[in-house]
């Protein structure tokens, strides 16, 4: 009984004032998520980031407190704290790729070099993002393939992003063969270029003689459209250039070559 008073005389105060410490704390971290949460709104921070990074707040700050609860009892931390920091540098060297991934996911998430929607050319691959996730982003090529690319190279390798600006310009070159006249070429594409609504008029379209080529006269022709008709207009030009530079006797010509034999 004499030890069972003296452990309740030494630690009882202590052991009381952990367990006050121990849900002030937790009252306070709930008050700080919150708050998070709320600047992280306020930010437009993607759902996928703001969950995590509120929970990894909230169990960062769980710790701490768990460690300074414990010391407040008596209980000798130095030896736990060196164990638990030489296991956290035995993980982190084994998952130092996984680490970057997250890393790169996180800085893609906060910065947002592109978002979901967004037409992309990175690492070799190019598709529409379909899903940003804290480890691999997921691109969905015109053809339907999945692509699963790591957060680490996207977030430091360079990268195209094709919907950031709202309009783009589509660039052509037509060949016309020599002998023809370059004049009536002009005026034909640009009586195709009026004729097409989408293409703006403002900037105004551009054509000229880009290059006297080995075959080819080549005529160079941009366009300025909205980045969501940029194919639609690729596609329907070249295909009215080929039908109407025939009716009106222009020539496509193709790579040829003459040999002469000599006896």
């Amino acid at each position: 009984m004499e030890k069972i008073n003296e452990i309740i005389i030494v630690f009882g105060p202590k052991l009381v004032g952990a367990l006050i410490t121990l849900i002030i704390g937790l009252w306070i971290i709930s008050i700080i998520r919150k708050a998070i949460r709320k600047q992280f709104e306020k930010r437009d921070m993607e759902p996928s980031l703001r969950g995590f990074m509120n929970s990894l707040i909230g169990i960062t700050l769980k710790l701490l407190l768990f460690i300074s609860v414990i010391g407040m009892v008596g209980i000798q931390m130095t030896s736990f704290i060196a164990i638990l920091g030489a296991a956290g540098l035995a993980i982190g060297m084994a998952l130092s790729g996984t680490l970057q991934n997250f890393a790169g996911g996180v800085m893609i998430l906060i910065f947002k070099p592109f978002k979901t929607g967004d037409y992309i050319e990175a690492q070799g691959h190019a598709g529409i993002v379909s899903e940003i996730q804290i480890f691999n982003t997921i691109l969905k090529t015109p053809d339907n393939k999945t692509i699963i690319i790591p957060n680490a190279g996207l977030s430091t390798g360079s990268m195209i992003n094709y919907s950031t600006e709202p309009k783009r310009r589509v660039d052509f070159t037509f060949g016309i063969g020599y002998g023809d006249d370059v004049d009536n070429a002009k005026i034909v594409l640009e009586g195709l270029i009026n004729s097409d609504e989408r293409i703006f008029k403002d900037p105004a379209p551009f054509i000229a003689v880009s290059e006297l080529a080995d075959s080819s006269v080549n005529l160079v022709v941009r366009v300025w459209a909205e980045a969501s008709n940029y194919w639609g207009i690729y596609f329907d030009l070249t295909e009215k250039v080929y039908k109407t530079f025939d009716k009106e006797g222009l020539n496509i010509p193709f790579p040829q070559m003459d040999v002469h034999v000599h006896k």
